[in-house]
């Protein structure tokens, strides 16, 4: 086994291990990511509302995505 190969098996690993991360705390980061944009958006004078809020639903959104992929190996 070459390193590239082995290289490329760990990072589908972390990757797995990152997917089941994000679906076992899916609300926690829900939560995280609520308060950020909140920070953000107070830090910004609340100028980019609209903005920030379509960023956070896109966010949590892309984290119930990678969450929900099948774990078969395939890219």
């Amino acid at each position: 086994m070459s390193l590239k190969d082995n290289l490329k098996g760990k990072a589908e690993e972390l990757k797995d291990r990152a997917s089941q991360l994000a679906g076992k705390h899916n609300e926690k980061i829900d939560d995280m990511v609520d308060k950020a944009g909140t920070a953000v958006d107070k830090a910004t004078k609340h100028k980019y509302s609209e903005k920030i809020g379509h960023s956070t639903a896109k966010a949590k959104h892309a984290v119930d995505d990678f969450a929900a992929k099948p774990q078969d190996g395939s890219n």
